[in-house]
């Protein structure tokens, strides 16, 4: 028997017509109005790692922010995150993962512009 944990490249929330319409908590949805500098809660179901760093060489842990629907489709990356913390806890027999994050570049959707190379942030 092992430990499930998922690890997690990006961070990808729901859109937030899915909190409008009661289906999901606000920490699980990209929040309407991104703003650089400003930090938010995430919340996600599963233990999940993300990466923290502030290593120059990879953009100073900066990771995509993306939107997903499920089942692992995700957009193209609508902001440059900085993972703050993260912390995995239990609920009803479930194993969730919280934290904050705090928005460093927010981008255009419909800009072709490459924003990121694997992990590496391009500038």
């Amino acid at each position: 028997m092992g430990i499930v944990v998922e690890f997690n490249p990006d961070l990808a929330l729901r859109d937030i017509s899915e909190h409008k319409s009661g289906k999901r908590k606000i920490q699980e949805c990209v929040p309407e109005n991104l703003k650089v500098g400003e930090v938010f809660e995430f919340l996600k179901k599963g233990q999940r790692l993300y990466w923290l760093s502030d290593s120059e060489f990879w953009g100073g842990g900066q990771i995509p922010l993306c939107k997903t629907g499920g089942d692992e489709k995700l957009s193209r990356p609508i902001a440059s995150i900085k993972i703050l913390e993260a912390t995995h806890f239990l609920k009803n027999g479930e194993i969730w993962t919280k934290g904050k994050y705090r928005v460093v570049d927010v981008f255009d959707e419909n800009d072709p512009k490459i924003n990121f190379e694997s992990l590496r942030r391009v500038i």
